[in-house]
């Protein structure tokens, strides 16, 4: 069937990938999502028959009313008839595909005993959970021979249900395009990112959408325009961006390498490992190809220590900590680390700093100011300083290997109380060893150039005052 062909890039990759049991194709608004949709559906119509049974859910009913207008342009074209009391398209070989609404959780169970080949959810976002996804999930079965059942879905960023979707979808592989192990089922799903630059039709079609979508409202330009899923309403990290979020590459060995470490037991414990970069080079970002400037600092390895339930420690001792941090970074060469001071607090026996260093890891006290007071540099107000970076590219990105540094980070709220620091009760220990690793390079933006004003004099220094300047200089560059 010919009536209907994917445009090349992501939407043509979407399609192609018939082999994932688990499919999402989300972000920018216009990206061709409802298409993708109906189009996956329509692949295989001839090659199963009346095997292939399938159905598609909005979550309200006059959402659905939109599908099934863009349906009736394409499937009719196939022979398709559509029953409006069912609700369904049905082809001559026996094919048939249910369109539905799901408004609450619950409506999933009525579909209990049914089975179906192929399972669609359009904009997967506005569910608050995953409730009905998941269970829906059991329903993709078949007694006839069909290889490639499978389950497509298709959002925005936004809406009620958009960190259980990333948390689900994206968080494990930001970048996309990687198949990703579910250890609960043992089957594969894959993220495949859209923009709106890929929907050629459109825009030659609409050339105003793009400037429509500028007009939005706060974070949801980059959410509908960029297709960025680090959108959160009310961030504390409202700069933080795909930009940020980089493809893993090999770091060179004359980089400079520290750690940092934020302390946890009945709540995880962060580390994480840093490389400055020594001179500009060009890296993959979700966001794009960029730039990362000298003096930025790169995140290519973590290690948190969660149980599993989120904001749950694993209860490890110092020691064991110590020895894994000595096993995850092997032989490479650490020139410092920096630790919340919390850490060298001695309590009747050896602190946890004492308990590190005999297993040969050492510290030092981070600085651990949090919000910028006179003569004292901010911790948050460097990590934000860092994130925006300036003309040439962000000054901190993080590998997207660094999972719990890129689902907890983006997220965090600002204090109820005191909005110039971090909830701390929310899920902030990343983000905290982050701050230290920044406050142990503290970094400002360049400011504008000074207006050319002519020659100056010449300033004559005295053999004591270029001394002490020789020692200032040197004392700096130890940084």
């Amino acid at each position: 069937m010919d009536v209907w062909k994917p445009q090349p890039g992501p939407q043509l990759h979407a399609i192609e990938a018939r082999w994932a049991p688990e499919l999402f194709y989300g972000g920018a608004a216009g990206g061709g999502k409802s298409d993708f949709l109906l189009g996956d559906w329509l692949q295989d119509v001839e090659r199963y028959g009346a095997a292939w049974q399938g159905i598609i859910f909005r979550r309200t009913f006059p959402e659905l009313e939109e599908l099934q207008a863009r349906s009736r342009e394409i499937y009719p074209q196939t022979g398709a008839l559509w029953s409006e009391a069912r609700r369904t398209w049905t082809w001559g070989n026996g094919a048939s595909l249910k369109m539905r609404y799901l408004e609450r959780d619950l409506d999933a169970t009525r579909y209990l005993g049914h089975q179906y080949t192929w399972i669609g959810w359009d904009e997967l976002t506005q569910w608050a959970s995953l409730y009905g996804y998941r269970y829906l999930r059991a329903r993709l079965r078949s007694a006839h021979e069909v290889p490639q059942k499978r389950i497509r879905a298709a959002a925005n960023p936004g809406g009620p249900g958009h960190l259980a979707v990333k948390a689900y979808f994206i968080d494990p592989a930001p970048m996309g395009y990687e198949p990703i192990r579910d250890p609960e089922t043992g089957t594969d799903r894959i993220f495949i990112p859209a923009r709106l630059g890929d929907n050629a039709i459109l825009l030659k079609n609409d050339p105003g959408y793009e400037g429509r979508l500028k007009g939005l409202p706060g974070v949801l330009v980059k959410a509908m325009l960029e297709g960025d899923w680090n959108i959160v309403e009310g961030c504390f990290f409202d700069n933080w961006s795909a930009r940020n979020i980089i493809r893993p590459f090999a770091i060179p060995e004359d980089w400079l390498k520290f750690r940092s470490l934020d302390w946890g037991s009945a709540r995880p414990f962060s580390v994480g490992w840093w490389a400055v970069v020594q001179d500009a080079v060009e890296v993959e970002s979700q966001g794009g190809t960029l730039v990362l400037p000298r003096g930025a600092l790169v995140r290519y390895r973590e290690w948190y220590g969660c149980a599993g339930e989120p904001n749950t420690g694993v209860k490890l001792p110092a020691e064991e900590v110590a020895r894994g941090i000595l096993q995850r970074q092997g032989g490479e060469r650490i020139e410092y680390g920096v630790a919340d001071p919390s850490i060298f607090a001695s309590d009747g026996g050896p602190s946890i700093a004492e308990r590190m260093f005999r297993n040969r890891i050492t510290w030092r006290r981070a600085d651990n100011t949090r919000v910028a007071r006179k003569g004292a540099l901010g911790g948050w107000d460097q990590l934000r300083a860092r994130i925006s970076g300036g003309e040439d590219g962000p000054m901190l990105v993080a590998f997207t290997t660094c999972r719990d540094f890129l689902r907890t980070l983006p997220v965090l709220q600002h204090d109820p109380i005191r909005a110039e620091d971090v909830d701390t009760k929310a899920e902030d220990h990343a983000a905290d060893e982050a701050r230290y690793a920044c406050m142990s390079r503290p970094w400002l933006k360049d400011p504008a150039p000074p207006k050319d004003t002519g020659p100056k004099p010449l300033v004559q220094m005295t053999y004591d005052e270029i001394i002490a300047w020789n020692e200032k200089m040197q004392a700096a560059n130890e940084w």
